[in-house]
């Protein structure tokens, strides 16, 4: 198969150069910025950068990823250049406690970018999903390296339906957004990663005194749901999300108890049908 980026015109391939003109300035978060060609995974490339030193604000962006995986080691996929696949690294100074916070901030900026560029209604699924309806559109990975975190991000721009993984998942083109491009969209989603990853640092962390839980609420999915969440060992918890607390744990009351989750702590998170 050839994978020349220019054999499908309604793909064309990133710029490597104009993205580090647009977004990377004294100053900034953006340090770096590479578009490569194919990689097994971007979170991979920049937790081996992390380990050797690189500066906070590196990205990595792949234009095909061959060993690409969500939460728990899920497969994500999709053909080249019909996604966005990328990594950034952060090295917060904000107490570990508050690190949860990262893969929701990452989260709330994507969705973000996509409402404002795409005109699409994307919401917040907790902790790392993008939805549309109830069909997935993208996810976020975080991981820990030493005192680093990398958090990659997988969106699905100009994915035909008969391209999804899954029936659960969706693209921007097959919710018809007004763009589908994914140049403007990866500016939009650096920038509004750098805004709120500025704000939550200066708040050291504090997710109320930035306006970060005020804003990851308002586009919340899950908090005011009923949810069946799927724990280890085959245990299932159901009851009403009501809210995420200060270190970015699920808050789920059930049987008059409140139950507070991280995300390492769950398998699946679900709507709740009786």
């Amino acid at each position: 198969m050839d994978d020349s980026p220019f054999t499908d015109l309604d793909r064309p391939p990133l710029s490597q150069a104009a993205l580090t003109r647009a977004l990377v300035r004294p100053g900034g978060l953006w340090s770096d910025i590479a578009v490569v060609d194919r990689t097994g995974s971007t979170n991979a490339d920049l937790a081996q950068a992390a380990r050797d030193g690189a500066r906070e604000g590196a990205v990595v962006i792949a234009e095909a990823q061959s060993a690409g995986r969500g939460r728990l080691g899920r497969v994500w996929s999709a053909p080249p250049r019909s996604g966005l696949t990328f990594s950034v690294l952060l090295r917060p100074e904000v107490s570990p406690a508050k690190q949860g916070w990262l893969p929701l901030l990452v989260g709330l900026a994507a969705a973000s970018a996509v409402r404002r560029v795409a005109e699409i209604e994307a919401r917040l699924k907790w902790p790392n999903d993008l939805l549309v309806g109830e069909r997935k559109l993208a996810g976020i990975l975080a991981e820990r390296i030493d005192s680093a975190v990398v958090v990659g991000v997988g969106l699905n721009v100009s994915l035909r339906a008969d391209e999804l993984p899954v029936e659960t998942a969706t693209s921007l083109a097959v919710e018809n957004a007004v763009c589908a491009d994914r140049d403007p969209l990866v500016r939009a989603v650096l920038r509004e990663i750098e805004t709120h990853y500025r704000e939550w640092s200066q708040a050291d962390g504090d997710a109320d005194a930035c306006g970060l839980r005020a804003a990851y609420l308002g586009l919340s999915a899950t908090v005011g749901r009923e949810v069946r969440v799927e724990l280890p060992g085959e245990r299932v918890l159901t009851g009403l999300a009501t809210g995420v607390d200060g270190e970015g744990h699920l808050l789920v009351e059930s049987q008059g108890s409140v139950h507070t989750l991280g995300a390492g702590d769950v398998v699946h998170v679900r709507p709740h049908v009786p």
